[in-house]
């Protein structure tokens, strides 16, 4: 009753999202990785990647920039950043794999709207996420191709996603003869009885595939016997690489003024990575959320983007140590932004223009750069898609940058702007930035 349970649970976890068993195994893949940062609830990019200082005249911005002006903005390499929370570290250590976006219109102050642009490329819902299309494309057959920590996940039909909510449930249905609960040497059927099933499974794979003049259904039912069995290999690859609980990264926790913040966004980094080294998937979105400070917004905004890019440091650091760094893409992304001024509870408003970071290591022809741009209240200007640079409002080479330009732009860079699964979702009439 106890493996019901758990099969079930499993199902509820994961499988509500599409997880089927049976499924293909890929351990050959030799490409690219891709995650997908969701800062989730509008961060402030005024007070990240797109620093503002205050104007004389206007509304505090920000309180950090008391007594600055423009040129006090710090940068690292050709990146200016904020001089708060904690992005001196993470641009400092990253800025020659980043490239910045910045002044990117989600046309929305709607939370459900402004995710559903960013992550999508279009405004209105329907369309699937970056990481769907990656994984339809490079591992339509692999385990557990595309993972998702939270927040949009919409795939159009074109790829399952395995909502990670519990790996230990993962790890049941990988080695479903030993107890999480038990001892070393503990599993719920005899060795040998289990190598005697081993053996029929073995037998009964070999008999079909040696069968011929099957008819269409029977070879699909055969060939969906056999891909249950290559999965295994591949889940139980990736189970075994998960560390105990105990050394798994824990929730990370910060205390401001008496208030405690936590993220689990380490943990979804770790498993992330284990999961494209072992060869069971291909892309994964992670989730941090806590930006929608309404109130309070220097106090609760801090931790916030303080876990975020310790996260993506942490992401990076682990991905070198696990020696597939140089494999990785990352792509960092919010709702939208924050009001260019503090309401009447010191927190910052729902506000259209945001930024996005994209990353890559040994790019030097897009890394350590910044394109976009917004004046000094944070208001976008029209760029030139073709120059990137800025033009007057009344330039018809101009437009403002929305989610649209930038996933049509990751579309052609990683290779899918052709795959079945992008055609069936096209940016029809959409200028081709050269980012």
């Amino acid at each position: 009753m106890r493996r019901r349970t758990v099969l079930k649970g499993m199902l509820a976890g994961i499988g509500a999202a599409g997880f089927r068993i049976p499924l293909a195994y890929a351990a050959n893949y030799t490409g690219r990785f891709f995650v997908f940062v969701q800062a989730d609830g509008g961060w402030d990019p005024t007070s990240f990647c797109d620093p503002k200082v205050n104007q004389k005249g206007e509304r505090v911005i920000n309180r950090w920039a008391k007594d600055m002006g423009e040129d006090d903005i710090p940068r690292a390499g050709d990146i200016p950043y904020a001089p708060w929370a904690d992005n001196k570290t993470f641009f400092e250590n990253h800025y020659d794999k980043m490239l910045v976006i910045n002044g990117v219109d989600a046309q929305t102050n709607s939370h459900t709207a402004g995710v559903v642009h960013n992550w999508s490329g279009r405004i209105s819902e329907g369309y699937p996420t970056m990481s769907a299309l990656l994984a339809a494309r490079y591992a339509g057959g692999m385990p557990v191709a595309y993972l998702n920590f939270g927040g949009y996940s919409v795939t159009g039909g074109v790829a399952r996603f395995t909502r990670m909510t519990n790996q230990e449930l993962l790890r049941d249905i990988a080695i479903p003869n030993v107890p999480s609960w038990g001892g070393e040497g503990d599993h719920y059927i005899d060795d040998d009885d289990w190598k005697t099933m081993a053996s029929y499974r073995d037998d009964t794979t070999d008999r079909l595939v040696g069968e011929s003049n099957t008819l269409p259904r029977q070879e699909r039912n055969r060939r969906a016997y056999e891909s249950a069995f290559e999965s295994t290999a591949g889940l139980d690859a990736f189970a075994n690489a998960m560390p105990p609980e105990g050394e798994l990264e824990g929730l990370q926790q910060k205390s401001v003024d008496g208030y405690k913040f936590y993220s689990g966004l380490r943990r979804q980094a770790q498993l992330a990575v284990l999961a494209f080294k072992t060869g069971v998937a291909v892309s994964a979105d992670l989730f941090e959320s806590g930006g929608d400070t309404h109130a309070y917004h220097d106090r609760d905004h801090k931790p916030f983007l303080e876990f975020v890019t310790d996260g993506v440091d942490y992401l990076w650091k682990y991905a070198r140590d696990q020696g597939i760094d140089e494999r990785l893409v990352v792509v960092m992304g919010s709702d939208f932004g924050r009001t260019n001024h503090y309401n009447s509870d010191a927190g910052k408003d729902h506000w259209p223009y945001g930024s996005y970071i994209v990353m890559e290591k040994n790019r030097p022809s897009w890394t350590n750069r910044v394109v976009g741009e917004t004046n000094e209240l944070h208001h976008a200007y029209n760029i030139d898609p073709a120059t990137l640079e800025r033009v007057g409002d009344g330039d018809p080479n101009g437009t403002h940058i929305y989610p649209k330009h930038v996933h049509k732009a990751l579309r052609k860079y990683l290779g899918i702007e052709d795959s079945p699964g992008a055609q069936r979702f096209p940016f029809n009439n959409t200028e081709d930035f050269a980012f």
